[in-house]
């Protein structure tokens, strides 16, 4: 019993930690600091969206990584000489620069307001630039949580099992997420930003290749899709070839990814899981039937991502580079 109550302890220690620091968040923190801030943002993102699309999945997925390892604190931005930071991990290896570019650029555009320089994070502005993107591309258009601090401890070692991995099922998802105070309803409508997303060969090679020593192909799999999959994939190919998670309509923020999974069409494990497991079934035929229900599930989840591990007085600073500390 004595050691039920001292996880319960400090469990509660956590929660308080977090509702501390979460507090200090609001959508109106720059009003009176950098009152234009969100439209330099987005004015500096729909410039990089136009030149490429790649900007949109770069930045979201940027912003994840980010969050899921040391908190949302852009300690992902950081550069390490020796190449130890977690951008160097290898989970990271495969983040898109112009999830990176986005983020400089539009630190750049804000920086340029002398009302502005130096007083918006870098964590800020990445999770105001992944707002952006997501409406770029069809999207919802939230309102943003504010007032981060920018992180300065950036380490591989940090990375690992932070992040959620291709094989993941049911249980290690929920797992990780609920880590971070999400539920299995925000992890299902988290993972439903996949809808813009990629992956690489060398992420699911083993469901349509050599899946168990009886079956080659993962027989969650659609077939059809399965053998689509080996001709953008062959064997010998180089296992950092990129291929769209959803199929259908891949440059949209839309709820196909969720119609993909009712067809067996979900590139990574841990997407199929989603619908083949029968405690989270219904959430996927739900948003795949709702896209307003989806929608909306996606804003409380990404604002709760928002809130975890938010840095506040002297645990963190306002970078004047976002890849170096001050």
């Amino acid at each position: 019993m004595e050691m039920r109550y001292r996880n319960l302890f400090v469990l509660s220690v956590v929660l308080s930690l977090v509702s501390t620091a979460s507090a200090q968040l609001r959508t109106d923190y720059y009003k009176n600091i950098c009152p234009n801030v969100e439209q330099y943002v987005r004015d500096a993102v729909a410039q990089k969206f136009q030149q490429t699309f790649v900007t949109a999945p770069a930045t979201l997925r940027l912003y994840f990584h980010d969050c899921f390892v040391r908190g949302c604190d852009a300690s992902v931005l950081l550069a390490s000489p020796n190449n130890k930071a977690e951008k160097d991990h290898p989970d990271d290896l495969s983040l898109a620069g112009d999830g990176f570019d986005t983020v400089v650029k539009a630190k750049a555009a804000v920086d340029l307001d002398p009302r502005c320089r130096f007083k918006v994070s870098c964590a800020d502005i990445l999770a105001l630039a992944a707002r952006e993107v997501v409406a770029l591309t069809g999207g919802p258009r939230y309102p943003v949580e504010l007032g981060r601090l920018d992180g300065r401890i950036s380490t591989i070692a940090s990375v690992q099992h932070s992040l959620p991995q291709p094989g993941f099922n049911l249980d290690q998802l929920n797992t990780m997420f609920s880590s971070h105070g999400l539920t299995q309803t925000d992890m299902i409508s988290l993972s439903g930003g996949h809808t813009i997303g990629f992956s690489h060969c060398g992420k699911f090679s083993r469901r349509i290749y050599k899946f168990s020593p009886t079956k080659r192909i993962d027989p969650t799999l659609n077939p059809a899709y399965a053998l689509q999959l080996r001709q953008m994939c062959p064997l010998n190919v180089n296992p950092d070839v990129a291929i769209q998670l959803d199929p259908t309509s891949p440059q949209v923020f839309d709820n196909a990814y969720f119609k993909n999974l009712q067809k067996g069409m979900g590139l990574l494990a841990s997407d199929q899981v989603l619908f083949t497991d029968p405690r989270s079934k219904d959430t996927v035929n739900l948003f795949a039937s709702n896209t307003t229900a989806f929608y909306e599930a996606f804003v409380t989840g990404i604002t709760k991502l928002g809130r975890v591990g938010v840095k506040t007085g002297r645990q963190g600073e306002i970078r004047r580079d976002c890849t170096v500390v001050n």
